[in-house]
């Protein structure tokens, strides 16, 4: 996780369940599956704590927005790919300094709660 800095806000969204087609088994590309995705999102927040208003703020809304139409409307084979796309709406908005993003596979392997992948990219 980045170190924050003086003036940086750090946005967590927790635990973002949507059903998406995931895998490469025929079982997997033929039913939807949960995927459960968390982000952590730094950006300078000095403008919005100052003037306190949306316009200054990093919209999490729409970010979160973006995320649930891409995932629910696309097929993913691997969830590296998914992972990285996902960080990729994230990073699409100027004011983010730096984002992880963790995707994790409930019920993947026969004895484990869920396997996840977590990605980061930083400006």
């Amino acid at each position: 996780m980045e170190r924050m800095e003086p003036g940086m806000a750090r946005i967590r969204i927790k635990d973002l369940r949507l059903r998406t087609f995931i895998g490469i088994k025929e079982e997997e590309i033929n039913n939807r599956q949960d995927v459960l995705i968390n982000a952590s999102i730094l950006y300078p927040a000095e403008m919005a704590v100052a003037i306190n208003e949306i316009e200054h703020a990093l919209n999490y809304r729409t970010i979160t927005k973006a995320i649930i139409s891409h995932v629910e409307s696309n097929r993913f084979a691997l969830l590296e790919r998914l992972t990285q796309e996902v960080l990729d709406i994230v990073m699409q908005h100027e004011q983010v300094r730096y984002a992880e993003v963790e995707v994790d596979k409930p019920h993947a392997l026969r004895f484990s709660e869920s396997v996840s992948i977590t990605l980061s990219a930083q400006r």
